[in-house]
């Protein structure tokens, strides 16, 4: 199978698998704008004046503290960053909006708040609403004088968002519609002013609506009892032949699966470029803490499972870093171009495959960063008294935010199989010429990392093959085989953050990074490189194919390189830099 190169500036979602992308064709943070710069300084300065000094008040869910916290966020135009300047927004980069995501993690629970307001709660209005909705909420929501909620789930349906039961008839007037049903889990829901609510239409057509809180028949449940971003509101919104005028129908009647999918996939972007900033931290506390504590004699930073796990650590967060603004500069990219707002939808639309991904990734590789800091802070970051308790507590339901873990590993591989079958994308080729072809020994890059960007060109085979022997196994029931579609979801996953992670670390070579980048994106690269062979293996075995196994070992032959020694390095880089390296 030949490697192309791709020389456009915008990639099509999902070409990454079957073309080669050049590394000056991305973005990486080293490269930001000084207004991309100032707009993540103006979210650090907003996080250390107003959320650290009222910090545990948040957590304990102060309802007139968060709305003031987030009316400060509106004067310091925080909350209209993918508004269009009309209604008051500075409709700027999705990169800014991503990197401001970053840098509010540090905000715990309000994390959730914020992003709930100015992600999935204001978005459905700037994408699907029409002028005379926007100029009515959007100035407001930019303020932050009104705060928004999105309220898609059910007692009865999660993950099956078109499961919805809550119905919507039009009266016989003909002037509003009659919302009944409950909604379940619904951020910010304590002191929402707007909610935008999904609905059937007379039982069929599903479809969204602008919900005033003051609407009657509208009414809350009780607060939830969580297990983690406890200073969030998360309350059932309850409605009982909720009056909603007509003119506050979302889009298109029938359409709100499309609002619904769209939204999430923003949301999914914004969750993974939050957890960025969540596992920066918790380097920077490890690293710290592993220098004080001493155990037999020395600090335990100089012990090697210390040293293996700080090294890892800063290892994901690089990879996860580089994929996030890869993606968003790609984003960008395809949004410079777009004039009207289908274009703007289809250009957003572009890279579902990434979004789903990427929230895997995030989510999970948070996860992993803060239990490895509570290992390192040993019996005291079990304790309350210490930050790691309450991150702890805070990212488990990242897991579960906009789709489930499992259903984005599902969406991953799906997604790329349907746009093969649209011709939106050539992998049915691809994966023919994987099955067929042979392992990749050379690439054009430079010398450091030519044996990393070769791993990552038979990774793309590895993944080929499984995904190609699967359809020719399964055809029509693949999808029915959950567990091989997620193993191809996770061989795919790790083929972008290990490939972002190089083009990023190529293009700081030379530069006073250039060591530390090389070093993070090959631990990550053959970390992927071994992942994979597991996960091929597995689904090949599933798939019952002798002679794919074979294949898939000329593929992932063993790599040679010493991990450990490594990650030992990366764990000093950290140590000297007080945190994470970059």
């Amino acid at each position: 199978m030949a490697v192309t190169d791709k020389r456009s500036t915008a990639p099509q979602g999902g070409s990454f698998l079957i073309e080669r992308h050049r590394a000056e064709s991305i973005l990486i943070p080293e490269a930001f704008s000084d207004e991309l710069k100032m707009m993540g300084q103006a979210a650090e300065q907003y996080v250390e004046r107003e959320i650290k000094p009222d910090f545990e008040a948040l957590e304990a869910l102060d309802y007139e503290l968060s709305v003031q916290k987030i009316r400060k966020a509106g004067d310091q135009g925080l909350l209209g960053i993918d508004v269009p300047e009309a209604y008051g927004g500075l409709d700027i980069e999705k990169t800014a909006s991503m990197l401001v995501t970053e840098k509010l993690a540090q905000a715990g629970s309000f994390n959730v708040t914020f992003n709930a307001h100015s992600g999935i709660g204001t978005l459905p209005l700037v994408y699907f609403g029409t002028p005379e909705q926007q100029a009515k909420y959007l100035p407001g929501l930019v303020s932050g004088e009104k705060i928004a909620a999105y309220c898609l789930s059910e007692p009865g349906s999660g993950s099956d968002a078109l499961g919805a039961k809550t119905r919507a008839l039009l009266n016989d007037a003909g002037t509003h519609y009659l919302l009944s049903g409950t909604k379940m889990w619904i951020s910010n829901a304590g002191f929402a002013d707007l909610f935008t609510v999904f609905a059937k239409v007379d039982g069929e057509h599903f479809s969204a609506f602008l919900v005033e809180r003051d609407t009657p028949g509208l009414s809350l449940g009780a607060e939830e009892k969580k297990m983690g971003i406890k200073g969030s509101s998360t309350r059932p919104l309850i409605l009982e032949n909720a009056e909603v005028p007509k003119e506050n129908l979302l889009g298109e009647l029938g359409r709100g699966h499309v609002i619904a999918f769209q939204i999430l996939n923003l949301g999914r972007l914004k969750l993974a470029a939050g957890a960025i900033g969540g596992c920066k931290e918790m380097v920077r506390l490890a690293s710290g803490y592993a220098q004080e504590r001493q155990q037999f004699g020395k600090a335990i930073a100089e012990f090697g499972l210390i040293q293996e796990k700080i090294g890892k650590m800063s290892a994901e967060t690089f990879a996860l870093e580089s994929a996030i603004y890869r993606l968003t500069g790609a984003m960008d990219e395809h949004l410079a171009g777009a004039l009207t707002q289908a274009e703007k939808l289809a250009a957003i639309g572009e890279y579902v495959v990434e979004y789903s991904l990427l929230k895997v990734a995030g989510s999970e590789i948070l996860d992993r960063t803060i239990d490895e800091a509570l290992q390192v802070y040993g019996g005291y970051g079990f304790s309350a008294e210490y930050p790691i308790e309450l991150a702890y507590r805070n990212s488990r339901i990242n897991r579960i935010f906009e789709g489930t873990n499992e259903i984005n590993r599902l969406l991953t591989s799906g997604q790329l199989l349907k746009r093969a079958m649209k011709g939106q994308l050539e992998l049915m080729g691809a994966a023919q010429a994987a099955i067929q072809g042979e392992p990749v020994t050379d690439v054009s890059a430079p010398e450091p990392l030519v044996d990393a960007f070769v791993a990552v060109e038979n990774m793309k085979r590895a993944a080929l093959l499984v995904a190609g022997l699967g359809a020719g196994r399964y055809m029509q029931a693949l999808e029915q085989e959950q567990e091989l579609m997620a193993r191809v979801a996770d061989m795919v996953a790790g083929i972008y953050l290990a490939e972002s992670a190089l083009l990023r670390s190529e293009r700081l070579l030379g530069s006073n990074r250039g060591e530390i980048s090389n070093l993070l994106a090959k631990i990550v690269t053959f970390e992927a490189f071994d992942q994979a062979r597991v996960l091929g293996s597995e689904a090949l075995r599933r798939i019952g194919n002798r002679d794919g196994l074979a294949k898939l070992e000329s593929y992932l032959s063993d790599h040679g390189v010493d991990l450990i020694a490594l990650r030992r390095k990366a764990a000093e880089s950290s140590y000297q830099q007080g945190g994470y390296p970059l």
